[in-house]
């Protein structure tokens, strides 16, 4: 397979669990610059993973780094677990669970219920950890400091909300969902749903629009491929 950087690539990439997206771009950017000789080139990715997130990650390179909004409005998909009965101050792993909550009282048919609850178009406010900008802060840099950024409700779409397993305090889902939803506010509003609470302990992302995390590349495996191509000619 013959690659074109310069001119414009779409690559799919499974990013690694704990590295952040800009890690996977500066990688590769890297990587194009010391082994392939190329020193001036647009590389830029199309949806931001959370670095306690891994699965398909878009990353553009030339041209077609111009369709990276492009890339970034389509549908996303994503498996994952909820654990019921504790928060944390992320609605994930990145922090410790800060408050504990009753479980005893939910039954499967409550968690079903509270899926197809937050199914359709909601108004969704966005977790006070994220990089949403307030007044040209991210919204995360006031959470540090215990304050509140005070972030509004926005509409998204969550199409698909399938609960694919439950084994309590665990309950694994697949949802398929409109651009600018996070899952980890999903998490927060499907544990008060349950008159309970939840946070994220895994998460993957394995479509966007028609990219398909089957399809994506090992980031070492890839640049490992570009190596032997170029020994090639």
């Amino acid at each position: 397979m013959a690659y074109h950087f310069e001119e414009g690539e779409v690559l799919l990439i499974n990013k690694p669990l704990k590295w952040s997206s800009f890690d996977v771009v500066n990688r590769f950017r890297y990587f194009l610059r010391k082994h392939c000789g190329i020193h001036k080139i647009k590389v830029g990715h199309a949806g931001t993973l959370d670095p306690l997130a891994d699965g398909l990650l878009i990353v553009c390179t030339g041209k077609f780094t111009k369709r990276i909004e492009e890339f970034q409005g389509q549908e996303k998909e994503y498996t994952g677990t909820f654990r019921l009965g504790a928060t944390t101050p992320s609605f994930d792993l990145e922090h410790e669970p800060d408050r504990e909550y009753e479980t005893t009282h939910i039954t499967p048919e409550m968690i079903y219920r509270a899926a197809q609850s937050l199914t359709g178009d909601i108004m969704q406010v966005p977790p006070v950890f994220s990089a949403i900008k307030i007044g040209g802060r991210r919204a995360y840099k006031f959470a540090r400091k215990d304050k509140d950024p005070n972030l509004s409700a926005r509409p998204v779409n969550i199409r698909e909300f399938e609960i694919t397993r439950i084994q309590m305090p665990y309950v694994d889902f697949r949802i398929s969902c409109s651009k600018g939803t996070y899952i980890r506010a999903i998490a927060r509003d499907f544990g008060e749903a349950l008159n309970s609470g939840a946070h994220l302990t895994a998460l993957r992302r394995t479509r966007i629009g028609d990219f398909l995390l089957s399809d994506a590349w090992e980031l070492e495996k890839l640049m490992d491929a570009v190596k032997e191509e170029m020994e090639m000619k």
